[in-house]
């Protein structure tokens, strides 16, 4: 196996990611460079070697970018250091692509040769764009019977504005074309600049958490040099550190004595809390510190807020520190703590999406050993409250937040722009779906004879339930997603409280527009019907607004027949035996207690 330790001048580093549509072969073709770089055993190859977590192996996704460098003998003899960074594809994971770019100086752009260009295939172009990179494309599945690749050349043609003659075509499964590529990116893509400033400037872009060592923080060098044993300063922070080590991403961390102006790496600093490393901080040196930070990624903000709660109160501690822990994984995730009367002590977080929040979920319970509950998801709203005179301005993300309605003025809640590629055929269907979301139609333009492109303008609120599964139904699987974050506009939202025996269950209240309020309120309380047991006395389940019922349903008592051992008699004494039930059942609902299962939590805040 090459070693990853080669020393090579700046001009022979090449520093780039892989970006697509989810599902168009960045895993597979990371496979094959690994395999064409002899950067890994035959041995030891396996799927998706990159995708460190066993749910990105699983389910055949990407959820969290992964660095290598790889040394690549070319052609003209010349020994070439490969900086590779595999990007998820998803939407929800738009935040790892957006940092990646940060540390590159070129992308390789992918398109299935049967899909074609999708939506997130537009969107890491723009993000590539934005980012100042050369952008290489490569048509990938070029042996399926379905490839049309005339076809996707002439959509990166026009819709990308590429030139057809630099499209590269590979078939990343069979290996088809791999070496033309590599080739490829040594003559497209630049080397990294090389300032003759001496004042250090690095770029955190990624960091991962290691048991025996701590917080461990990759990097880009974009001046100076970083050695093993200085000290160096956390520009954000304002904290100083001494640099215990420094090396490349390789198969395995390959140590090196220091990281060069143009190199990607890893630098551990002995930092043992994951609050002390912030992704997109520069680190400077101690002695001459630069005065102006690196200009890093643009931080994403979280869309979708929900509570995690221990499923056992006494693991509270045991969640805490598997969320600190997993936050310097991923640096999207956002917490803080919270309590339900219902639920106990647990925390409100922040995701970028639903997909983000089952990631979460599973990553907690399979590298953690939480065993978790998750409520229902909701959005950030603005609620504009009037208090004795004092208009205020506050922002909700948690049903039991949620104000007086008498003191609120104006709600406004989040809308995002959406952009939908689809077979025109079901057009129909879409704008259908978009109409029961409560979206606008903004704009729609044909790509070529068969393929449309939506623009639309949707609350949140109405993306982070249903919407995705819905429009993958509605179109047979053939549609993509793209959105974004624009703006917040007025709205009438409510808060549903579901009461049991007419005692709030705060852990079941959601906020939801006012149109979806009965509809979502009869949803949860038939479903909440057949979760409790019945007492020996009536209950009643409520899904209120305010002081009104908008839904209701019984849960009758159990009841024994108390005149069963009447044989015969007067009937008077029948109606004794009963009214003298009647007042037990009725001092019993005054004191008992409704016990809700667990598992009832589990499986309402599940639908």
């Amino acid at each position: 196996m090459t070693s990853t330790t080669a020393v090579n001048p700046i001009t022979n580093i090449r520093n780039f990611c892989i970006i697509a549509h989810i599902d168009h072969g960045k895993s597979t073709l990371s496979d094959r460079i690994l395999e064409m770089t002899h950067s890994i055993e035959a041995r030891k190859m396996e799927n998706q070697i990159l995708d460190s977590l066993a749910i990105e192996k699983e389910r055949g996704i990407t959820v969290k970018s992964a660095t290598v460098s790889l040394i690549y003998q070319a052609k003209d003899g010349q020994k070439y250091t490969f900086n590779l960074i595999d990007t998820p594809g998803h939407v929800d994971f738009t935040y790892e692509v957006s940092r990646s770019l940060t540390a590159c100086e070129g992308a390789i752009l992918i398109v299935d040769a049967a899909q074609g260009v999708e939506a997130q295939t537009l969107a890491n172009y723009y993000l590539a764009l934005e980012n100042n990179l050369e952008i290489l494309p490569v048509i990938n599945k070029i042996d399926l019977p379905s490839a049309d690749v005339p076809m996707v050349k002439q959509q990166i043609s026009s819709e990308l504005a590429l030139d057809e003659d630099d499209i590269v075509c590979i078939s990343a499964k069979t290996g088809v074309g791999i070496e033309e590529l590599l080739e490829k990116i040594i003559s497209y893509i630049p080397a990294p600049s090389s300032p003759n400033e001496t004042v250090i400037k690095a770029l955190i872009f990624d960091s991962f958490f290691d048991a025996y060592r701590g917080a461990i923080a990759c990097i880009r060098v974009f001046q100076g040099k970083i050695k093993s044993g200085e000290k160096v300063k956390l520009f954000f922070e304002n904290k100083y550190y001494d640099v215990e080590e420094v090396g490349l991403l390789g198969i395995q961390r390959q140590k090196k004595p220091e990281l060069e102006c143009g190199e990607v790496g890893y630098i551990i600093l002995g930092i043992k809390s994951v609050s002390d490393l912030k992704t997109g901080d520069t680190i400077t040196g101690y002695k001459n510190p630069a005065t102006e930070p690196l200009i890093g990624y643009k931080e994403i903000k979280p869309m979708v807020f929900a509570g995690i709660y221990p499923i056992a109160t006494d693991e509270y501690g045991h969640l805490s520190t598997s969320l600190e822990k997993l936050k310097l994984n991923d640096s999207a995730l956002q917490y803080e703590k919270d309590s339900s009367i219902a639920l106990g002590f647990g925390f409100r977080c922040g995701f970028l999406g639903l997909l983000h929040m089952e990631i979460i979920q599973e990553r907690l319970s399979r590298e953690f050993g939480a065993d978790v509950l998750l409520t229902a998801p909701s959005v950030r709203y603005q609620v504009l409250i009037q208090n004795k005179g004092e208009k205020k301005n506050l922002i909700i993300d948690n049903p039991s937040k949620m104000p007086d309605p008498s003191m609120i003025i104006e709600t406004r809640e989040p809308y995002i722009k959406a952009s939908i590629i689809s077979p025109a055929e079901y057009l129909g269907n879409i704008l259908g779906l978009i109409q029961d979301k409560r979206g606008i139609q903004k704009n729609i333009h044909y790509l070529d004879t068969s393929r449309i492109e939506g623009v639309f303008e949707i609350p949140l609120a109405e993306i982070v339930f249903d919407f995705y599964d819905k429009l993958k139904s509605y179109t047979k699987g053939y549609a993509s997603l793209d959105y974004e974050l624009i703006d917040y506009r007025p709205t009438d939202i409510v808060k549903v409280d579901i009461l049991v025996s007419k005692e709030s269950v705060d852990a079941l209240s959601f906020l939801v527009h006012k149109d979806k309020a009965v509809e979502r309120g009869r949803q949860i309380i038939e479903k909440l019907k057949g979760e409790i047991n019945r007492h020996m006395f009536a209950i009643s389940l409520q899904a209120c607004i305010g002081a009104n019922v908008i839904a209701r349903e019984n849960i009758s008592a159990m009841r024994k027949d108390v005149t069963a051992k009447c044989y015969g008699g007067d009937i008077s004494r029948k109606r004794k035996l009963l009214e003298k039930q009647k007042e037990g059942k009725k001092k019993m609902k005054s004191i008992g207690n409704v016990d809700i299962p667990q598992k009832a939590f589990i499986n309402i805040l599940k639908t």
